[in-house]
């Protein structure tokens, strides 16, 4: 089957469904590949005309903030002891060093680590539960959430989905291997969005006060 009649198969609920809960378990601290699938999912939008970027990115964002609010639900009931199951559940995602580095990140920063932390994939899985595990005020985490939920999906659906409809036009002659290049330059594109989020933190540390309040005061 040609890929593009392949790509019209696939539902578009489907599509919405899968990428809101797979971000939404990512970012209540399950280590998943939310990025990836909301790239190919991006991706796939500009090239099947059921999949309406706009919704796709609504959905993205819903699952972004409704899974940070439910891991900082989560963080603020567990406490450290959750820190230390997870790190035996995920001893890769939640080793000592990583959580140790998502504190200092919390403390120094405040709610711009939950901002930043949505484009930084070690960050955005630690972001909801850490900043429970801390107190970090509600409103705060909230605000922070919402802003950073909605920026990075929606702008991550809507600079892939723009690169797929340019690269579509002038890959489609070569079918498959047409849409893997395309999925090339996606990637490409989001790992320049995350150099650019990964720069714009250390920023917040230079500019910060001596004297910050960490993000539990």
């Amino acid at each position: 089957m040609h890929v593009q009649e392949w790509l019209d198969t696939v539902p578009a609920v489907a599509v919405y469904a899968v990428v809101g809960l797979v971000i939404g378990l990512e970012s209540l601290g399950i280590p998943l590949p939310g990025e990836i699938i909301l790239v190919s999912a991006a991706l796939l939008s500009s090239q099947h005309g059921g999949i309406d970027p706009v919704i796709l990115g609504a959905c993205a964002s819903a699952g972004a903030v409704i899974g940070d609010s439910i891991g900082y639900a989560i963080g603020r009931k567990g406490g450290r002891p959750l820190l230390a199951w997870l790190g035996r559940k995920f001893p890769r995602h939640f080793s000592e060093g990583h959580i140790a580095t998502a504190e200092r990140s919390f403390q120094k920063w405040g709610m711009w680590a939950v901002f930043f932390g949505r484009f930084v994939a070690l960050l955005r899985i630690f972001a909801g539960p850490l900043a429970g595990v801390l107190r970090m005020p509600y409103w705060k985490f909230l605000t922070a959430n919402i802003l950073g939920g909605i920026l990075w999906a929606g702008g991550t659906t809507a600079v892939i989905y723009y690169v797929g409809v340019v690269a579509e036009s002038w890959l489609k002659r070569f079918s498959w291997l047409g849409l893997v290049a395309a999925v090339l330059v996606g990637v490409a594109s989001m790992l320049v969005i995350r150099r650019k989020a990964k720069r714009a933190a250390p920023a917040q540390e230079t500019a910060a006060e001596p004297g910050t309040v960490p993000a539990a005061d």
